[in-house]
This record gives C-alpha cells, sequence and structure tokens, in this order.
C-alpha cells in the first residue's frame, strides 16, 4: 500500500473518533524502520483506546499489516505500529510531557483536511425583508 494513502487512512480513522491536534512527520531521514510518524490526542483512556482500536480495525481492513498495538492496559499512550507508520495517541498531558513532536520534529506532512460536511436538518438563516 502507498505510504500516502495509508497515511490518509490513518488520519481519517483518527478523525473518525475525534482525535485532537493530528500531526504527521516524514521522518524517512530519521529512522531506517518507519517513514512516518502521526501523534493525536485523546480526551480520556477510553478514547484514547477508541482511537488506537480504530486505527488498527480500518487498516486492517484496507489491508495494510498492523505489526502491534503497545500500551492498552495504562491507556494514557498507545502506541500503533503499522510497518513503516507509527502512531501515537496519547493524553495532552502526556503528550505535553513527552513532547514527540520535538523529538521527531522533521518535516511536517501537510495534507488535505475534508471539508465540513453539513449538518442535516440545518438550514442557512433566513434573511429579513425590509
Amino acid at each position: 500500500m502507498d505510504i500516502r494513502v495509508k497515511q490518509r487512512a490513518v488520519v481519517e480513522a483518527l478523525e473518525d473518533v475525534k482525535a485532537r491536534d493530528i500531526v504527521v512527520f516524514n521522518v524517512a531521514r530519521q529512522s531506517a524502520y518507519f517513514e512516518r510518524v502521526v501523534i493525536a490526542s485523546g480526551d480520556s483512556n477510553r478514547q484514547v483506546n477508541a482511537l488506537a482500536t480504530h486505527v488498527h480495525e480500518k487498516l486492517k481492513a484496507l489491508g495494510a499489516k498492523v505489526v502491534g498495538i503497545e500500551g492498552r492496559r495504562n491507556g494514557e499512550w498507545v502506541l500503533v505500529d503499522l510497518g513503516d507508520i507509527v502512531v501515537h495517541v496519547m493524553h495532552p498531558a502526556v503528550r505535553s510531557y513527552y513532547n514527540l513532536e520535538e523529538l521527531w520534529g522533521g518535516k511536517e506532512v501537510s495534507f488535505k483536511r475534508p471539508a465540513a460536511a453539513p449538518v442535516r436538518g440545518k438550514t442557512a438563516p433566513r434573511r429579513r425583508r425590509k
């Protein structure tokens, strides 16, 4: 699977479960083991675990190999190893403490965010006639 397709699938899986502050770093020059590091935040142990599980399930359904998942028992920091992409899902306090952005802070990968979908049942406000 192409790295960009895989990376997009990871980001979409994280967005599906409302991850916050998603960043993707291209670390191909820093590591011989993987090409991308994805870091995201979740608000609770349950959400952090749900984010990691959703990434695992979505990528496996697309045919990607999932090497492993670490940290589920604690739930403050869960790592999903997809071979050429490593996903870190963390509580904001843990993320701030370990500051992985500084460690891997090579070249941040930019990607298009999907346009916001219209909310069902909501219409545009009507203008008043004068």
